[in-house]
């Protein structure tokens, strides 16, 4: 196969055309066999008809040529005149002479006797009129004549016979070379789509992991040189996509990082107004100092989004792991994201034992902030946040259901993917970046878990799936 495909044509069209010739091949060689059986079959009939008219106008002219010698020494005897015999002296050479060609015809054993043994009678009577003896008798000779023109037909019949034969041996080859040439042509065809189909899969491949974001592997096609070359054309598309990745990487780096300093400085001057530090404020100054610090609060959480997402985008994250529990991840969550539950006047429906876990705990609350995070922007006022821990054998489930609007069912193939936001928005002041659910399901995916989307009537439920220790994954 790796010779064939040294060997195979340059051109995807050459191969194309190639492979069809060659397919066609078996049935142009059935053709032309079936053709040539015809010839040969057209050839065959022609000589039997030339030559059986040749064996029964011979034979006429014998019957004729007897009949005229017999009349003619009939009338040499009645009239007494010797000069009537010219007519049986012509009539004998023009015997002799078809009766010779009828010799050198293809008859049959009993036809070539009965031919001789006109010929013997013939002479027989040649001889004795050439000894001026006067009883002559031509009745047995004209009645082998008259039999040899009877039997005239069997060459015929004879030919038509060997014909018969023939065309039914090129019948039974023409079958068996069809029922052997159309396996071959099948196994052939087979075997060409493989070669023209494999190059446009590896392409397709290629393209497939290229839109998912892997751009590390060289993309490499084996098969005809203009696919070779369109195969350099997305290596080169890869490497420039994966200098502007390590650009963009490079500026979220830059960006957040810049972006980091100064707001520290604005949340901690927001939070010593609203701790009445530098001196008390009026109910309306408290309000907007909490708003400051809401905000700059939410505000670095999305600069760590970014920051993480940069991380993750420079290498896949290692764990480090450590021995921790479920319910204290849990509990620390809840209390971060306890401001933002307390004004929407969310309740909080907690079900989980506590579970011990071999993870990444800083990571591994990231993962459940993110969830938690964005069940409580989709809640309406006033909703309902369910949180259930299970544990099956040696992985642990976490189900995080909300009582939001749901995910459109357009996005679910979407979700986690960097930067995408759904169709439906959440009911809250802040436009989140659409980093959390990526950021969760790399990290989950580090600790050799996962995150999925279940199926919910009403609001959205997203399982964080994770083994309880690096031997169980």
């Amino acid at each position: 196969m790796n010779e064939l495909l040294k060997r195979q044509p340059k051109s995807f069209l050459k191969l194309i055309l190639f492979g069809f010739l060659l397919v066609s091949l078996p049935f142009f060689l059935a053709l032309a066999y079936s053709a040539m059986s015809v010839n040969r079959l057209a050839n065959l009939s022609r000589e039997a008809v030339h030559q059986a008219e040749s064996i029964a106008h011979g034979s006429r002219i014998l019957v004729e040529q007897v009949a005229i010698m017999e009349r003619s020494v009939r009338l040499s005897l009645i009239l007494s005149d010797a000069t009537m015999l010219e007519g049986y002296y012509q009539a004998h050479g023009e015997f002799a002479n078809t009766a010779a060609g009828l010799a050198q015809l293809p008859l049959k054993e009993d036809q070539k006797a009965l031919l001789d043994k006109l010929r013997f009678q013939e002479s027989g009577i040649y001889g004795k009129i050439a000894q001026h003896e006067k009883m002559v008798d031509f009745a047995p000779l004209l009645e082998s004549a008259q039999t040899f023109l009877r039997r005239g037909d069997e060459p015929i019949e004879h030919e038509v016979d060997v014909m018969q034969a023939m065309a039914g041996q090129a019948s039974r080859i023409v079958m068996w070379q069809l029922a052997a040439l159309v396996p071959l042509a099948t196994l052939l065809a087979f075997g060409f789509s493989w070669l023209i189909n494999r190059p446009i899969r590896q392409i397709d491949e290629s393209i497939k992991i290229m839109g998912q974001g892997e751009l590390s592997r060289n993309i490499t096609v084996d098969g005809p040189e203009d696919l070779k070359r369109l195969a350099d054309r997305l290596n080169w598309m890869r490497l420039r996509l994966l200098d502007l990745e390590e650009e963009k990487t490079r500026f979220l780096q830059h960006v957040s990082h810049e972006l980091k300093t100064p707001l520290t400085s604005i949340r901690e001057g927001a939070d010593l107004l609203a701790t009445g530090v530098t001196g008390e404020l009026n109910p309306k100054q408290g309000q907007v100092a909490r708003i400051l610090l809401d905000n700059s609060v939410e505000l670095q959480k999305r600069i760590e989004d970014l920051l993480s997402y940069s991380a993750i985008q420079a290498g896949k994250p290692m764990p480090a792991w450590t021995n921790t529990d479920l319910g204290k991840i849990l509990d620390a969550v809840l209390q971060d994201q306890h401001l933002a539950i307390m004004n929407k006047s969310i309740e909080i429906d907690l079900a989980c034992p506590n579970l011990a876990l071999e993870c990444d705990e800083q990571k591994i609350r990231v993962v459940i902030d993110n969830l938690l995070s964005n069940a409580v922007k989709f809640s309406p006022v006033g909703g309902l946040i369910k949180i259930r821990g299970e544990l099956e054998g040696d992985h642990m489930h976490l189900d995080i259901i909300d009582s939001g609007p749901g995910i459109d069912p357009l996005d679910h193939d979407r979700i986690f993917d960097a930067f995408y936001q759904g169709r439906r928005t959440a009911q809250s002041p802040t436009r989140g970046t659409g980093l959390g659910l990526s950021i969760a399901s790399e990290y989950a995916e580090a600790h050799k878990g996962s995150i999925e989307l279940l199926d919910q009537e009403e609001g959205t439920c997203f399982r964080l799936t994770l083994p309880r220790g690096r031997t169980a994954s």
